[in-house]
Order: structure tokens, then C-alpha cells, then sequence
């Protein structure tokens, strides 16, 4: 692939490296200041932890970008385009108003108000939907409100999404290093194999954001040891959606000249052209399930859209068995199928191999979710050569064993999970006194939090 390749890995590394670097000296400075969340119901953490992990994936962010201006293959990027330079200004607004919430827990409509003004700054500057290749239609040219409104919806949609599944330790930022990768291998494959250059921005953008995750996750793995909070989780959300508003609205399809042969194979070749609309969403599209099922739970319950509760996918997955670990990479599992299949779609269209291989991922998808309710045992002479997990024991060996390493009960309702232990006596007294400013990790980006600790159970409506 040549020599681009090497300028966006060492674009990635360096963006990693920075990342990486800051967040222990963040970390510090979170607990100097006091932006620690309180323990509550709902969390699944059991130490209060500090936020600000923002602060080091945008010094990531910043470094990113400088290492590329100064790349012969990337500095292009920067001449003939503006994107970047108005993906930094919306960065940069989000990001503060998301240290400011991450310590003060700032309203939930100036936080809104915050995100649709980043996204109409990145307009402002050129980053914004031109227009959109529609199948059947063709290209359609936006107005420059048309392009406003889609552009400022796109941003906020995926910036809330992304906030909604931060809600386990290194899942957000694993999802979206995930999705970027995805994005990446489109992007490139855009730019490199067809030539056209307005893809390069968008291709730029995925790499940076692949290294700020990357060096951001050794210290947010479980059990972390700070969360990004909406200061790193909007942010991220920003550069996943900008990267999706500049290869969607600004790459001319007729620059592919993919409008030769019958009709039948023009359709065929057209699906790159029309790949961008699906693939923004496929890139978000847990995150989106998993808000618009929490939009319509809390509707339903008749509370506000931006109530805080405890009903989403990866608090689902422990209420079912799954260990933190393992719900984490179930959902990273999915995040993958979902992406990249879209991307090897995109590629080879006509092959059915690529659809068999993502209908037998799922099949293996849809039995390690199963796995709780259906754990196999091993034969006693196997037991020596299986995990601890699958071997025969007896009642007595079981209760021996510690508390997380115990398998899951068996009741009439929802199974509880190691992680979930808090329901009982037993993990009640083990669970530390929480101190410190209230607040969650992964409470939705534009949803107020209580300014009281909450301590009912964990099954309470909130």
C-alpha cells in the first residue's frame, strides 16, 4: 500500500503514545481536584474512580494532528482542506464544556446547547453534507440549511450514542477504536484506490481517533483506573461523527466512474457509492440501538428521556450471567461484526461468501450470549484440562470458592452476575463508603445527574 500506510501508522502510534503518557499524570490531577463520581445504584464499579480522561485523549488528539501536518504524505490534508482545522475547533469546545461537566456536572440543556454549537463550528468552517448519493435517485445537492440541520443531528446523534454505552469499563472506548478501524479500511480504500483526494480528511480523522482509544484503554480496562467521563466519551463522539460527515457529504461519487457496463453491473459497482449512507450507522449502531431502546424504556415508564437507570445492553448482559470481562467483549464482538461486515460488503458485493460469514459470526455471536443460561461441565477425568469455570464441584467446593469466581444462580427471574453483586447482603458489606462529588460513568451525555448519592437498589426504576 505504500508509503501512506507507514505516515497514518506512525500518525496513530504517536497519537497513542501521547495519550497513554498524559493519562497517569491526568489521573492525579482528577483526585487533586476532586472529579470523582460517588458510588450509586446503577454503577457497576465499586471504587470511586476519577474522570478527566478526556484531558489526555484530546492532548492525543492535538498531537495527532501536528505529527500529520508535518508528514509529506498528510500535509496535503491540511493545504487543500479546512476540516481539520474545524474538526480542532469543535474538539476543542466539546471537550471543555466536558471537563466542565465532569467536575461541576453542568445542565443538561447547556450540555445540548454545547454539542449543537461544536457541530455548527465545524459548519461554519467547512465541515458539513453537500450533498447525499441516494439509490434510485442519484446525487442530491443540500441547501446550505438542509446541510446545517443534517449535519449539527448527525453530530449530536452519534456524540449521545457513544456517551450511552460508556457505561463499563473499556467498552465505549473499544467500540469506537473497533468502528474507526472499520472506518479506516473504507476511508483509505476511498482515497488510495480511487484516487479522490476528499476522502484523505476523513481517513486522517479515523486514524487519530484509533490512537487516542488505543492509548487511552490500558488504563480504562477492567478494573479501571480512570474513566474518559463526557469529557473523553463526547469528544470521541465528535471525531467518530466528523469523519462520517466528510467521506458522506463530501466525496463526489462521480469521481469513482463507476457508471460503465449493463445495467447490472452498474449496480454493483455503485455500492461504494452508496456504502457511506449505511456505513455511519453500522459504525454507531449499537450504541444507537442501545438509545433508542433507553429513550423508549423510559418513555414508556414515564420518566424523561435523559433519566440515568440501569436497562442498558451491557448492564442487560450482567443481569444475565455475563462476567464484566466477557459482557465488555460480547459487545466489542458485535461492534465488529457489524462494522466490518459492512465494510467487506462494501468491497465485495458480489461474493456470497461475505454474507456466510457474517451469518455464521452471528450464530457465534448469538451462543455466547446464551452461554450463562447454558454453562457446559466437563466429565470428571476432562477436569484437569478445562477452565475452573467448566469443572464439577460439589455445593461445598462452590461456597469455598471467592465471591466473583462463584457461578452465576439459577432463578425463576433474571440471573445476577458477579457484577451484580451488589444486590446481596454480602457484597453490601463489602462495598466501600462512597465519597467524593455524585456522579456515574456512562450516564447519557445530555442527561442531568442527581446531586444526592442514590441508593436504592439496583432494580429501582433509576
Amino acid at each position: 500500500m505504500g508509503q501512506p500506510v507507514r505516515d497514518y501508522l506512525l500518525t496513530l502510534c504517536v497519537t497513542a503514545a501521547v495519550t497513554y503518557l498524559l493519562t497517569g499524570p491526568v489521573r492525579k490531577f482528577a483526585i487533586a481536584v476532586g472529579a470523582m463520581p460517588a458510588i450509586r445504584a446503577r454503577d457497576v464499579h465499586r471504587e470511586p474512580t476519577p474522570r478527566l480522561g478526556g484531558i489526555a485523549m484530546f492532548g492525543g488528539l492535538c498531537a495527532g494532528l501536528i505529527v500529520a501536518d508535518h508528514l509529506y504524505n498528510l500535509n496535503s490534508v491540511f493545504e487543500l482542506s479546512n476540516e481539520p482545522r474545524a474538526l480542532l475547533s469543535g474538539a476543542a469546545l466539546i471537550w471543555l464544556i466536558g471537563v466542565l461537566d465532569d467536575k461541576f456536572e453542568i445542565d443538561a440543556l447547556i450540555k445540548l446547547g454545547g454539542q449543537m454549537i461544536a457541530a455548527a463550528v465545524m459548519v461554519i468552517q467547512g465541515l458539513t453534507i453537500l450533498w447525499l448519493p441516494i439509490p434510485g435517485v442519484g446525487t442530491v445537492a443540500l441547501t446550505q440549511w438542509q446541510g446545517t440541520l443534517l449535519t449539527v443531528a448527525l453530530v449530536v446523534i452519534t456524540i449521545n450514542a457513544v456517551n450511552f454505552v460508556d457505561g463499563l469499563d473499556g467498552l465505549a472506548a473499544g467500540m469506537v477504536c473497533i468502528a474507526s478501524a472499520a472506518f479506516f479500511l473504507y476511508a483509505y480504500r476511498l482515497w488510495y484506490g480511487y484516487g479522490i483526494e476528499a476522502a484523505a480528511p476523513a481517513t486522517l480523522f479515523a486514524a487519530i481517533l484509533m490512537g487516542m482509544c488505543l492509548g487511552f484503554l490500558p488504563h480504562n480496562m477492567h478494573p479501571a483506573r480512570i474513566f474518559m467521563g463526557d469529557s473523553g466519551s463526547m469528544l470521541i463522539g465528535l471525531v467518530l461523527s466528523a469523519g462520517a460527515i466528510s467521506i458522506t457529504g463530501q466525496v463526489d461519487p462521480d469521481l469513482m466512474k463507476l457508471f460503465e457496463g449493463s445495467e447490472r453491473e452498474a449496480t454493483h459497482a455503485l455500492l461504494p457509492v452508496f456504502i457511506p449512507l449505511v456505513l455511519p450507522l453500522t459504525i454507531i449502531a449499537i450504541p444507537a440501538a442501545d438509545l433508542v431502546l433507553a429513550i423508549v424504556r423510559r418513555t414508556w415508564n414515564g420518566q424523561s428521556p435523559f433519566a440515568a437507570d440501569r436497562g442498558h445492553l451491557h448492564h442487560r448482559l450482567l443481569e444475565i450471567g455475563h462476567s464484566h470481562s466477557r459482557a465488555v467483549l460480547i459487545m466489542y464482538f458485535w461492534s465488529a461484526l457489524i462494522a466490518f461486515g459492512a465494510v467487506g460488503y462494501s468491497v465485495h458485493s458480489a461474493s456470497m461468501w461475505i454474507v456466510f460469514v457474517i451469518m455464521a459470526s452471528s450464530a457465534v455471536g448469538l451462543v455466547l450470549l446464551l452461554m450463562p443460561r447454558f454453562t457446559p461441565r466437563a466429565p470428571h477425568w476432562a477436569n484437569r484440562f478445562v477452565p475452573p469455570r467448566y469443572r464439577h464441584r460439589s455445593a461445598e467446593e462452590d461456597s469455598a470458592l471467592p465471591y466473583e469466581e462463584r457461578p452465576a444462580p439459577v432463578a425463576s427471574g433474571a440471573q445476577l452476575g458477579p457484577a451484580d453483586a451488589g444486590m446481596d447482603e454480602e457484597a453490601d458489606e463489602r462495598a466501600p463508603v462512597a465519597v467524593g462529588v455524585s456522579g456515574v460513568n456512562g450516564a447519557t451525555a445530555i442527561g442531568a445527574r442527581s446531586r444526592f448519592p442514590d441508593h436504592r437498589a439496583i432494580d429501582s426504576s433509576r
